[in-house]
C-alpha cells in the first residue's frame, strides 16, 4: 500500500527554478520525434447506460489501449493500476524530481509491499478522484508511454507518443460508478500536469483544446489538441464562427481533495443573465458571480449528465419556461426532471423540438449562448419529453453547472494561454455534429 505525503507535510523543495525547467524538458523531449504534430485528437464517445463521455488512449510498453471517463474539470489523468498494470516505461516520480514540482505535490510517501506500479518508495503522491460519484484517495504520481494520432484537422495523421507523460495510479474501488470497460479518468484541467498542457508542452503544441460531445448513440464526438481549424463533413470548418468570452478564474479549489490556497483548475465562465424566450428572467445577480470564499458562478462539465441550478435559479428558469411554452400539455415528471410534457404533436425543427429558447448572457449583452431545444429537451419515452434541467439545492457549491446534455453538438475550444472560451452554439444549425469528424486515416 502507498502512503502518500500530505499537503500539510509539505517540504521545501531545493531544486533551483532553471534546473526543474531542464529536467521536465528532458522529461518531455527524451527521445525525438521524427514527426512533429500540430494537432492531436481523441474520439470521444458516450455511454448508454451512464450517459459519461469515453475517450480511449494507448499507454504503457506494450502500448495497451485504455477506456477513460473524459472529465474536463479533472486535474489530471488517473488509471487503475491495482489490476493489471504492467509497462516496461513505468516510472515513479522520485520525491522533488521535477514532476512532483510541477504538480505541486510535496513530501514522500512510502509503500509497505514489494515494489510494483503504485507503489514505490521516496515517491510523491497526489489525490485521484472519481468526480462521478465523490470518492477520492491516495496515488502515486508517475509517467509512462502515451500515444495519441495527430490530426490535420480534418483527418487523423500519423501517431505520435510522450514517453513520460505524467498521471496518477488511482485504486480499483475508484471506478465504482464509472462506465463499464472503464480503467480511469481522462482529466482535461488548466493544470499544468492536465493533458492539455502535458501535450501541449510534449509536441509545441498552441495551449488550446477543443471538445465537440456527440448525441448520436453509434457516434464518435471529438477532442483536439493543438490549434484549429475543426473540420467536419461536409468540409465545414467550425474554427471560423466560435463566439469568446472570457474563462474566469476560481480562486478556491473545487475538486474533491485540496490544500487551503489552492485555487480552482475547473473552467468558469461569466453567465451574468438568463433569458427565456427572449425574455429576462428574475435571478439573483449574488448567485451569478464568484465569491472569494469560491461559492457561486458558473462553470462548464462533462461528468454531470444534465446542468444542475441552484433552486432559485432552476424555479425561476422552470417557471418562466412552462409559461411561454403553455401550448405544450404537462405530463407527470420524470427523475432527475421536474417538468415533462407531451410531444405527440409537436413536430421538429433543424435544431430539435421547437420550445422556448434559453439564452445564457455572457460578458456583454450580446454574447450569449443560445441553448435550443436538441440540448434543451430530453426524449425520456414516446412522446414524453423532458426539460433537461436539474434542481441542485439552496446553496450548492457552484450554481450554474452546465452539464454534458447542453453542451452536445456544440464544440468548445478552451484557449488556456489567453483564459477565453470560444464556442460555437448548435453545429446542427450549420447542418453538421459532432459525430462527422472524419476519423479515417489520411495516411
Amino acid at each position: 500500500m502507498f502512503t502518500p505525503p500530505f499537503k500539510s507535510m509539505a517540504v521545501s523543495l531545493q531544486f533551483p527554478l532553471i534546473f526543474t525547467i531542464l529536467l521536465l524538458f528532458i522529461s518531455f523531449c527524451h527521445s525525438k520525434h521524427t514527426f512533429r504534430p500540430h494537432a492531436l485528437v481523441l474520439p470521444v464517445s458516450k455511454d448508454a447506460s451512464t450517459h459519461q463521455y469515453l475517450t480511449h488512449i494507448k499507454q504503457r510498453t506494450p502500448l495497451v489501449s485504455i477506456k477513460l471517463v473524459m472529465d474536463l474539470g479533472g486535474l489530471f489523468l488517473w488509471v487503475d493500476c491495482d489490476q493489471g498494470y504492467v509497462s516496461s516505461s513505468y516510472f515513479p516520480a522520485h520525491c522533488r524530481s521535477a514532476p512532483c514540482s510541477l504538480a505541486k505535490a510535496n513530501g514522500c510517501g512510502e509503500c509497505f509491499s514489494a515494489p510494483k506500479p503504485g507503489c514505490n518508495n521516496n515517491t510523491c503522491g497526489m489525490f485521484p478522484a472519481n468526480t462521478v460519484n465523490g470518492p477520492a484517495t491516495s496515488g502515486e504520481l508517475a509517467q509512462d508511454v502515451v500515444s495519441v494520432q495527430s490530426t490535420n484537422g480534418k483527418n487523423p495523421g500519423p501517431v505520435v507518443s510522450v514517453p513520460h507523460f505524467i498521471f496518477t495510479c488511482g485504486s480499483t474501488f475508484l471506478l465504482e460508478g464509472l462506465a463499464s470497460g472503464a480503467t480511469g479518468m481522462a482529466g482535461l484541467s488548466k493544470a499544468k500536469i492536465g493533458m492539455p498542457s502535458l501535450f501541449a508542452a510534449a509536441f509545441s503544441l498552441h495551449r488550446k483544446f477543443a471538445i465537440c460531445l456527440t448525441s448520436a448513440p453509434s457516434g464518435n464526438g471529438v477532442i483536439f489538441f493543438g490549434n484549429r481549424p475543426y473540420l467536419m463533413q461536409p468540409n465545414i470548418d467550425i474554427s471560423t464562427s466560435l463566439i469568446y468570452t472570457p474563462l474566469l478564474n476560481n480562486p478556491v479549489s473545487t475538486a474533491p481533495v485540496y490544500s487551503q490556497g489552492d485555487p480552482s483548475y475547473e473552467y468558469f465562465i461569466g453567465v451574468k443573465s438568463i433569458l427565456v424566450n427572449n425574455k429576462h428572467i428574475s435571478v439573483n445577480k449574488s448567485l451569478l458571480s464568484i465569491h472569494s470564499d469560491g461559492f457561486g458562478g458558473t462553470k462548464i462539465s462533462t461528468v454531470n449528465p444534465y446542468t444542475v441550478l441552484a433552486t432559485s435559479i432552476y424555479n425561476a428558469l422552470t417557471g418562466a419556461f412552462v409559461k411561454e411554452a403553455s401550448y405544450l400539455p404537462r405530463v407527470a415528471s420524470v427523475a432527475p426532471f421536474g417538468f415533462c410534457f407531451n410531444s405527440k404533436n409537436l413536430g421538429s425543427t433543424r435544431v430539435g423540438p421547437p420550445v422556448p429558447s434559453i439564452d445564457l448572457v455572457l460578458h456583454s449583452k450580446k454574447v450569449f449562448w443560445r441553448i435550443f431545444g436538441a440540448n434543451s429537451m430530453v426524449q425520456v419515452s414516446d412522446n414524453v419529453l423532458c426539460l433537461g434541467f436539474v434542481d441542485g439545492g439552496l446553496n450548492p457549491r457552484t450554481s450554474i453547472v452546465i452539464g454534458g446534455y447542453q453542451l452536445e453538438d456544440n464544440l468548445l475550444q478552451f484557449d488556456l494561454a489567453t483564459s477565453r472560451l470560444g464556442f460555437s452554439s448548435s453545429l446542427l444549425f450549420r447542418q453538421t455534429t459532432c459525430s462527422n469528424f472524419n476519423f479515417t486515416s489520411s495516411v
